[in-house]
């Protein structure tokens, strides 16, 4: 049952006020050689790389107008980049360093030690991997040096409580699109390009004041897509890629392939997160510009060089999923050794018996032809039987491409399909390449939410540059009416003003003509996040938004719910 608690009128303005910049108070610390002013190297890094590709030069006095509010309580030291995952018994981080370390650092939990894997040719990037740790605890961490000395402030993290466990609350944070160029912004409704950096970060940390014990990173992390799938010269290679000046035919790590990725792909990444995530566990999906590539026919069963691409990124900025009991260690990129037997594509939140939410990238095993689906049967068999077993109160589904809602986009599971003739979608003309497989699929696991009688489903996606909620009452022949399925597109966070759908493509997004979805919000296209509270008996959804084009960046501070509504359990 769905049980409206508050909105907002989804046409009224917002609030207005001037921009002001907040001070930034610079931490010096140590490194090897010279002291460094963290802002100016963040923000240096970020400006230099892009230069590298744009022709630009440094971010500007603009920064230190918007420069996030960082707090000055945790000494981030060497650390330039911090991101962990965690299960009830594990821990992995992914960290990167102001400089390359000669020798293996070791992150020590409590008083057990683990020593750091080097992630790169050079020792800047370093993952960490504990085992066997209680569930449920608060651990002590801390990041020492093969000298012993400290290379960042200890902190806590938490593991997850035991698959047996009944806590009484979970929260989990959902956005996606947070990749991006660095863009320019310069007052209310002023900007070009992607959201810049400082202001992704800003609405992250409002985010984080929600204190969500987790948080879903859904797609788009990156976007340097490597040809061009429109115009008079579709397939050529894209300016970045020209730019870039990537060897297609070598290997990425020891060769200059690796140094054209993390210009291309670190100040999109580094200055969006931090260290702010420390100790909030994060699962990163990927999706099409992940894999170097935009999701138009052609550029997807993916290319062999663009696939190591979309694993190298992965292998230096942020983790893979941990193994869970009730996800087959067999499933596609799940088992490669060179990982450590994580898994890249597909993942599993278990939060005690409270909460279980499935995560899947529909872009690494997507197939065309006559069988065509967009996760491997295998994985779709592991999800179809976990959104059917028992023992757990609530099971959501996180796929990296929307459900409910068309773009007109090829990779999509929907046929909608832009008519210029009539400006809108429609499912009266064919889709050049779409395959009918991936809309069986779709249906096969929509019917399954559905059959869940017991609990109340829910899908949480990314991709859509959009914020929205509505209910799925049919999906083709299939009559879910007697238990609906709530989607929710989660909001994006770096979103140019370009790369909206209604920009890109003409048209906005709308229900596919698949389904009947009842629209309780129609997709907004601002920045904004999603927070899920599971409880015993229902689940809270909460949609928060900041229009770049009517307030001020003083408003992020103060974001609230527009729109909020409970989800009771059968």
């Amino acid at each position: 049952m769905v049980r409206l608690i508050h909105t907002v009128d989804l046409t009224s303005s917002p609030r207005t006020g001037t921009m002001g910049g907040t001070p930034f108070t610079g931490r010096y610390f140590m490194a090897r050689g010279p002291l460094v002013d963290r802002r100016k190297f963040l923000a240096g890094s970020a400006g230099a790389m892009s230069a590298a590709f744009f022709g630009g030069g440094p971010l500007d006095a603009l920064t230190s107008r918007i420069a996030p509010r960082q707090s000055q309580v945790w000494d981030a030291g060497q650390v330039r980049h911090l991101l962990p995952t965690v299960s009830e018994s594990r821990i992995l981080l992914k960290v990167s360093f102001e400089e390359a370390l000669l020798a293996a650092p070791t992150l020590r939990v409590g008083a057990r030690s683990f020593p750091g894997r080097m992630n790169d040719t050079s020792g800047r990037f370093w993952q960490f991997y504990a085992t066997d740790l209680d569930a449920g605890a608060t651990h002590s961490l801390s990041l020492v040096a093969a000298n012993g000395s400290s290379l960042c402030e200890p902190w806590t993290l938490s593991t997850f409580p035991p698959a047996d466990a009944r806590p009484e609350r979970f929260r989990l944070l959902f956005f996606t699109c947070a990749g991006g160029p660095e863009g320019t912004y310069t007052g209310i409704g002023q900007r070009r390009g992607n959201l810049p950096t400082a202001i992704r970060n800003r609405l992250l940390r409002r985010a984080l004041s929600f204190n969500p014990d987790a948080a879903v990173a859904n797609g788009d992390h990156i976007y340097w897509d490597l040809h061009r799938w429109s115009g008079q010269r579709t397939g050529a290679l894209s300016p970045r890629a020209e730019t870039s000046n990537f060897d297609f035919s070598g290997s990425v790590f020891g060769t200059s392939n690796e140094a054209a990725l993390m210009l291309a792909a670190e100040p999109q990444i580094v200055p969006v997160y931090g260290t702010n995530f420390r100790s909030t566990p994060v699962f990163f999906l990927q999706d099409d510009h992940d894999h170097w590539e935009n999701d138009a026919a052609g550029a997807f069963p993916i290319a062999w060089f663009q696939l190591q691409l979309a694993r190298a990124t992965q292998q230096l900025y942020y983790p893979e999923f941990l193994p869970e009991a009730n996800r087959p260690l067999g499933l596609p990129w799940s088992a490669s050794s060179d990982r450590g037997y994580l898994s890249e594509s597909f993942g599993t939140i278990r939060y005690g018996s409270l909460a279980e939410v499935l995560l899947y990238d529909v872009r690494r095993t997507m197939t065309l032809g006559p069988q065509a689906v967009f996760v491997d049967p295998t994985v779709e068999e592991w999800l179809l039987a976990r959104t059917t077993s028992p023992g757990v109160r609530h099971v959501v589904h996180a796929p990296s491409n929307p459900m409910g809602w068309s773009a007109g986009k090829w990779g999509e599971w929907y046929p909608d399909v832009l008519d210029r003739a009539v400006g809108a979608l429609t499912t009266a003309v064919p889709k050049p390449y779409w395959q009918d497989g991936w809309l069986s699929q779709h249906d096969r696991l929509v019917d399954a939410m559905s059959g869940m009688r017991a609990r109340t489903p829910l899908v949480v996606s990314g991709d859509l540059h959009a914020i929205g909620a509505g209910t799925m009452q049919r999906s083709g022949t299939l009559n879910l009416a007697s238990n609906p399925v709530t989607t929710v597109l989660s909001g994006p966070v770096g979103t140019s003003e370009g790369g909206f759908p209604s920009a890109v493509r003409g048209v906005g997004s709308s229900p596919s003509g698949h389904l009947d979805l009842v629209e309780t919000v129609p997709p907004i296209e601002q920045h904004g996040f999603t927070l899920v509270d599971f409880l015993p008996d229902r689940m809270v959804v909460s949609l928060f938004r900041w229009d770049v084009n009517s307030q001020p960046l003083e408003a992020i501070d103060g974001l609230e719910p527009f729109y909020t509504t409970e989800l009771s359990t059968p």
